[in-house]
């Protein structure tokens, strides 16, 4: 596992790459606050690493508590020469030693060793960040998060084309419909339906196996008060809450449909026109003109007005969260009327 370097004196900008194209290098810079797709790349890494070499040591670093000398200690060469592998995790926490002596590090890395460190957000050790940005030794794996539901239908159909599978659009919507609120989840139900069938997977398979899951949503509560169904609306509600939903991401579905809905509202043009305007995929666009048809532009303001007390009393600006929550739910099943 010999280490290829730029040559010294070089200002080769480390190369910044998507977490599943990581690889090899002498100091591996993971940054960004999605922990899911952060942890997932590290484990390919030592995956890649133990495929090259079954001895590889694995070392891990704590920088928030770093003792000096760790980095160095662990980095200097062994009686084998085993190459290893050293991560780092916590590193906007890491105190002012461990930013001094990975400078120092960075200066001269090792032979047959790749460093990683995990740096989830924030200002801390800006000095290490530029340095290892600028340096030609490193390369950095960005790991941002997936908020919206085209980024998380992105990843959902990438789990599925890298495993040779096909999938239906509608099982892609039910998928990151019933796990929006955890990617982890949501990768985790890829994954039991690549183990457990072999057929393509459509939204039939996706109801099959986590049907109850998908009609307990935030989503369908939200989809029940737009379309003024507001008994159907309160009961998925109660059936969300006591199945462990937490009041804060259904708000968050709400004021995600209907921004959506206030987006499109008065706009000519087809749904992929419009989709690149918006930042939206075509079928946000399509879904967001059905649910706002017979809606007024005071009604939609006063229902963004309601979300957005909703979601300061469901974060403790209010006693009792369930009543803000159905409260605005009726009110959006009124249409703000």
């Amino acid at each position: 596992m010999a280490r290829t370097a730029a040559p010294r004196g070089a200002k080769a900008a480390a190369p910044g790459l998507p977490w599943h194209a990581i690889r090899p290098a002498p100091v591996v810079l993971v940054s960004g606050p999605e922990d899911f797709l952060a942890d997932r790349a590290m484990r390919l890494l030592r995956d890649r690493l133990k495929e090259q070499d079954p001895s590889l040591e694995v070392h891990d670093v704590d920088a928030a508590t770093y003792a000096p000398g760790e980095l160095l200690t662990l980095a200097s060469p062994s009686l084998f020469a085993e190459p290893r592998l050293i991560r780092v995790g916590h590193v906007e926490k890491c105190t002012d030693e461990f930013i001094e002596e990975t400078l120092r590090y960075l200066a001269s890395p090792a032979d047959d060793t790749v460093v990683v460190l995990r740096h989830g957000g924030g200002v801390r050790g800006k000095k290490l960040l530029d340095a290892l940005r600028a340096s030609g030794d490193a390369i950095e794996i960005s790991c941002i998060e997936l908020k919206g539901d085209q980024e998380r239908a992105d990843f959902v159909h990438a789990e599925f084309r890298t495993a040779g599978r096909a999938v239906t659009p509608g099982a892609v919507r039910a998928l990151v419909t019933a796990f929006s609120a955890d990617l982890g989840e949501l990768a985790s139900a890829c994954r039991q339906l690549l183990d457990d069938t072999d057929d393509d997977i459509t939204e039939v398979t996706v109801d099959k196996y986590y049907g109850g899951r998908v009609e307990t949503t935030a989503f369908d509560v939200a989809d029940a008060a737009i379309a003024g169904r507001s008994g159907d609306a309160l009961v998925l509600l109660r059936h969300a809450l006591e199945s462990g939903a937490d009041p804060v991401p259904i708000v968050a579905a709400f004021a995600m449909k209907l921004r959506a809905m206030a987006k499109v509202v008065g706009m000519r043009g087809g749904g992929g026109e419009l989709a690149g305007r918006l930042g939206m995929a075509p079928w946000q666009v399509d879904r967001a003109r059905r649910d706002g048809q017979g809606w007024t532009d005071d009604g939609l303001a006063t229902v963004i007005e309601t979300i957005a007390e909703t979601d300061a009393a469901v974060k403790g600006a209010g006693r009792d969260p369930v009543y803000a929550l159905e409260r605005m739910i009726l009110i959006i099943a009124d249409r703000g009327i």
